[in-house]
C-alpha cells in the first residue's frame, strides 16, 4: 500500500501510461456507455429513414414513367405499326428515353384527307414529363384537326403557333408537317424551327433545304414559308426529332451528316417488306436511339406512281 509522505499524493503515471480500465468515470473495455448505445440507436434510425425515403422516391419514379406511358400510349397512334398503301408505305420508329424523368412530347402523325392526299408531320414540345405530354395532346390533335381543312402547310403551323401563343402560356415546340399528294407525287411542306426532312433516293441521301419557319411559341410576325419536292417511286423521305440526331457529345448537324451518311451505308432505300428491318439498321448505325431523349422517325417509302390527274 502507498503511503503518503508529507502530505501529498504519490504522483500519477503520464497519461499515456494510465490504464483506461482505472481511469475515473472510464468503461471497461468491450463494454458500451450509454451515450455510445443511443448514438448507435439513432445512427440505424437515420439508415433506416435514409433507405425508406429512397424506396419511396424509386417506387414514385416508376408509377410516374408507367402513367406517363400510358398516357402517351393513349395519345400517340400505334409506333410500331407500318401503313401499306397503293402508292407508299409508312414506317414509324418511337422510342422513349431511357429514364422516366426524360420522357418527352414528340410525337408523330400519318392521316389520309378526304381529299385523298396523305397528312404527314411530326413534332416535339419542350420540356419533359406529364406536363410536356399534356402539351404535346392539345398540339397534335389540333393540327390533325386543322389538316381536315386541307389548307396549305404554312397556313397550318401559323394557326398551330396561334394556339400556342394564346393558350399554351411559357410553352415552346418545334414542328414539320406536309402533305403527300399520290397523285402528282409532290410532297409540300413547312417547318417550325424543326429538322428538315432527308431524302434517299437512287443510292444517295440529302436533307432538304427547310423554308422559312421559327420555333412554335416564340412570335406572331413571322410567315411560315412552304417548300415542295416531287418524290419518285423508290424514293424514301425520313421525318424525325431531334433526337434521332442530338446528343450531348455532338450538335445536330453533325448527327444529321450521320443519318445520311447511314442511310446510305445501309442500303435504307425503296419500300419493301425490309422497310421495318432497314430502319432498325439505321438507329443501330447511329449508336441506337437516345437515352436522354424520346426519338421518333417517320419514314415515307414510295412504292408506285399512283393515279395520275387527267
Amino acid at each position: 500500500m502507498v503511503g503518503v509522505v508529507g502530505g501529498a499524493m504519490p504522483a500519477l503515471p503520464p497519461a499515456d501510461d494510465r490504464d483506461p480500465d482505472m481511469m475515473p468515470g472510464a468503461a471497461p473495455v468491450g463494454t458500451l456507455t450509454v451515450q455510445d448505445i443511443g448514438g448507435r440507436r439513432w445512427a440505424e434510425r437515420i439508415v433506416t429513414e435514409s433507405r425508406r425515403q429512397s424506396a419511396e422516391v424509386r417506387e414514385r419514379a416508376s408509377e410516374e414513367r408507367r402513367v406517363t406511358l400510358a398516357l402517351r400510349e393513349a395519345i400517340l397512334p400505334e409506333p410500331g405499326a407500318s401503313i401499306d398503301l397503293p402508292y407508299a408505305r409508312i414506317a414509324v420508329r418511337y422510342v422513349p428515353a431511357g429514364r422516366a424523368s426524360s420522357l418527352g412530347g414528340d410525337w408523330y402523325d400519318a392521316a389520309p384527307l378526304p381529299d385523298g392526299r396523305m397528312f404527314l408531320a411530326v413534332g416535339d414540345v419542350s420540356g419533359h414529363g406529364l406536363p410536356a405530354i399534356a402539351e404535346m395532346a392539345q398540339l397534335r390533335h389540333a393540327l390533325l384537326g386543322l389538316s381536315m381543312t386541307g389548307a396549305c402547310p404554312g397556313m397550318l403551323l401559323t394557326w398551330l403557333n396561334t394556339l400556342v401563343l394564346t393558350r399554351l402560356d411559357d410553352t415552346t415546340a418545334t414542328a414539320v408537317c406536309g402533305h403527300f399528294d399520290p397523285a402528282t407525287r409532290l410532297f409540300t411542306w413547312a417547318q417550325a424551327g424543326h429538322p428538315a426532312p432527308i431524302l434517299v433516293r437512287r443510292g444517295g441521301a440529302r436533307q432538304l433545304g427547310a423554308p422559312r419557319g421559327v420555333v412554335l411559341g416564340a412570335t406572331s410576325s413571322l410567315p411560315y414559308g412552304v417548300a415542295d419536292v416531287r418524290l419518285e417511286p423508290g424514293d424514301l423521305l425520313l421525318m424525325f426529332t431531334d433526337g434521332l440526331v442530338e446528343r450531348r457529345s455532338r450538335d445536330i448537324g453533325l448527327g444529321v451528316s450521320l443519318i445520311v451518311e447511314a442511310a446510305v451505308a445501309t442500303g435504307l432505300g425503296a419500300a419493301g417488306p425490309d422497310l421495318d428491318a432497314g430502319l432498325d439498321r439505321l438507329l443501330e448505325a447511329i449508336g441506337g436511339p437516345n437515352p436522354e431523349d424520346d426519338t421518333c422517325l417517320l419514314a415515307v417509302a414510295v412504292t408506285e406512281e399512283g393515279p395520275r390527274h387527267p
